[in-house]
Formats: structure tokens, C-alpha cells, sequence
């Protein structure tokens, strides 16, 4: 009986087919063999994965032309197919870092959709991408999702690869999927953490909140994720720290932080919009608040982004700088600790 199994990672942005095949398979070309079992699955499409070496036959990569034969087992990433919502451009500024023929690096500020959803659909960052790649003919297959390889949430600021042919979403969906891209976000904390550390677990819905993410100790409940943090400066009720990314789950630093303690500051879903470390004075509740004005999200940056070029095959990292509302924060809370010290 031919298994499949279906993953869906990285907020749905591509999808990891598994199969086994059929004892009384006739030898076949594995690209006509896919076509007829993955829905959306183009010979176009799947050729780009071959070529990407996204399509593995017994944990080896194979051309689109290899024949498979009974009890081969096939793996193979995807970008995510095309969806039926329409898209109508948009003319929205973009701060674009970096752009050539098959992907532009896109530096998203606070408070920008990335894709629409319920009570978002307009003013997004994909509206924006439809406007900018007008024109450009390779992306008709993905209109949904013009080159969307990956996401940040709504009020998290920073950086984010878009490709602009069927070839670079390809192989940079692989790169997601196996976990070799460089991920460091900058992140403002709760508490006073002490040392360097990781967090684990098992990244699932909560049972209480559909719209929060729980870490759990079993994978019934959840996907595997690693996160890596490092102090950068302690600031008496206050931590910053640099987070490194080995998986890419919804909500994953936001909801790790929380589950060691430290919620990020001012993350209203998470806890972190009341003052949970500090004094009962008026004084200090009144400074708090005004930080929270000058930074009304969650303080979580995506500061760094790596990762193999599809098509030179070297490797390119971008970073951007931390943004006013946030900066402002930091420096707010950096006088306040040298003031303690006095």
C-alpha cells in the first residue's frame, strides 16, 4: 500500500511530501510519478526541486528523468502551491536591502501583515510584492504568494527573503526546510537572565487559546523547535539578548521566552504589555508605561538573515539595523539601569 505523509512547516510556506511506492510499480519517471500523486504538482515545478536536489530517492538525490521502481522511498520540498484568493496589487512602499533576478531582501517594519488573513486582507506585504513584481511573468504559477518563502509576525520588525522565480523559491525552501539559514533576531526580555542558554520543546497550539502557541515535552502536542539565545546587555529589570533560530515555528521566540519566564517586552499575547519585574512605586509604573508608548509591540527584531544564493551558490547575510520605536526602548531602560548603579 503506497504511505504519504505530509508536513507542513514554516507557517505553511512549503510542503514536505514523503512516499513509499507500490510493490507492483511499473518503472516510471519519477517526475510523471509525482504529477500523478501531489496535487498542484506541475512536471515544471517538479523538475525545479530536482534540479534544487529537493526530491531524494533511499535518503539519495536523483534527476527528474530516474525511473522509480517498488518499495522506493521518496521525499520531496515544495514551495507551497498556488491558493484561489486573488491578490490585486497594491502601490505600497517597500524598504528593499538588497534585489536581482531571483530574489530581493526586504527589511519589514512594525506593524505590516505579511500575508492576508482574517481582518487583513489589504494593505499587506504581499499586496506590495504583487505591485513591485508586475510584470515579471515567472511568478503567474504563485500570484497568492508572490515569492513568499518565509514570514515574521504582524508587530515583529526585520528582515525577509522573497525569491522572484520558480527556481530561487525552490531552492530556498529546501534551505528552510533542512534549517541551514541564518536566523538572529534581537529581542528585549523581562527579567534579568544571567547566562547564555537554549530553549527546547515541542511547539504546539494552546489548549486554552487557539491564537497562542504552548511548548510541550510530547510531539502529540506540537513540532520540535531550538532556540538559542545570548545575553547582549543586562539592564537591571530587563534583558537583551540575541535569539538564533534553528527551526521556524509560529510565534517560536515569543512563546519560548515566555515558557522560560522571560516574556519579550510588551508582547501582549504573551504576557509581556504588564510590568513583571521592578518596584510598586507610581514613579516606576509611569515609566514603564511610558516605554510602552514608545514601543506599543512586542520588542522582537529580526536582525539577520543568511543563506545560500540559489543561483551563485555563495553565501550571503544581511543585517538591519534596530528600529527607532524600539532603540529608543533600550536606550530608555539602559539609563535607567545606570541610574540603580549610582
Amino acid at each position: 500500500m503506497e504511505e504519504e505523509i505530509r508536513d507542513q512547516e514554516e507557517q505553511d510556506l512549503y510542503e514536505h511530501f514523503r512516499l513509499t511506492v507500490d510493490k507492483g510499480q511499473s518503472l516510471l519517471r519519477i517526475d510523471k510519478f509525482l504529477m500523478n500523486r501531489i496535487e498542484n504538482a506541475s512536471r515544471n515545478r517538479i523538475q525545479h526541486a530536482a534540479d534544487a536536489g529537493n526530491i531524494l530517492v533511499n535518503d539519495k538525490a536523483v534527476k527528474s528523468s530516474y525511473r522509480v521502481k517498488p518499495l522506493d522511498v521518496i521525499s520531496i520540498v515544495l514551495p507551497h502551491p498556488p491558493r484561489d484568493t486573488e491578490i490585486y496589487p497594491e502601490n505600497i512602499p517597500l524598504d528593499i536591502v538588497y534585489e536581482d533576478d531571483d530574489l530581493m531582501i526586504i527589511n519589514k517594519p512594525a506593524g505590516m501583515v505579511v500575508h492576508p488573513g482574517y481582518n487583513n486582507y489589504t494593505g499587506t506585504l504581499v499586496h506590495g510584492l504583487a505591485y513591485h513584481f508586475q510584470g515579471l511573468p515567472n511568478l503567474q504559477g504563485n500570484v497568492s504568494r508572490p515569492g513568499l518563502v518565509h514570514r515574521i509576525d504582524k508587530d515583529t520588525s526585520g528582515l525577509l527573503v522573497i525569491s522572484k522565480n520558480e527556481m530561487a523559491i525552490t531552492h530556498l525552501a529546501r534551505q528552510f526546510f533542512d534549517h541551514s539559514i541564518t536566523r538572529k533576531y534581537i529581542a528585549l526580555v523581562w527579567g534579568d537572565i544571567e547566562q547564555d542558554g537554549t530553549v527546547t520543546g515541542y511547539i504546539g497550539r494552546s489548549l486554552k487559546d487557539r491564537r497562542v502557541q504552548d511548548v510541550y515535552d510530547s510531539e502529540d502536542n506540537g513540532k520540535w523547535s531550538v532556540t538559542h539565545y545570548k545575553v547582549l546587555e543586562r539592564m537591571h529589570y530587563v534583558t537583551l539578548i540575541e535569539c538564533q533560530l534553528e527551526t521556524g515555528r509560529t510565534h517560536q521566540i515569543r512563546a519560548h521566552m515566555q515558557h522560560i519566564g522571560h516574556p519579550l517586552f510588551n508582547d501582549a499575547t504573551y504576557g509581556g504589555d504588564k510590568i513583571l519585574k521592578g518596584t510598586s512605586f507610581t514613579k516606576y509604573k509611569q515609566y514603564v508605561d511610558n516605554c510602552f508608548a514608545m514601543c506599543p509591540r512586542q520588542a522582537l527584531h529580526a536582525a539577520t538573515l543568511g543563506f545560500i544564493h540559489p543561483s551563485t551558490k555563495e553565501y550571503m547575510q544581511f543585517d538591519a539595523e534596530i528600529p527607532q520605536d524600539m532603540a529608543s526602548v533600550i536606550e530608555k531602560w539602559r539609563q535607567y539601569s545606570r541610574l540603580q548603579q549610582v
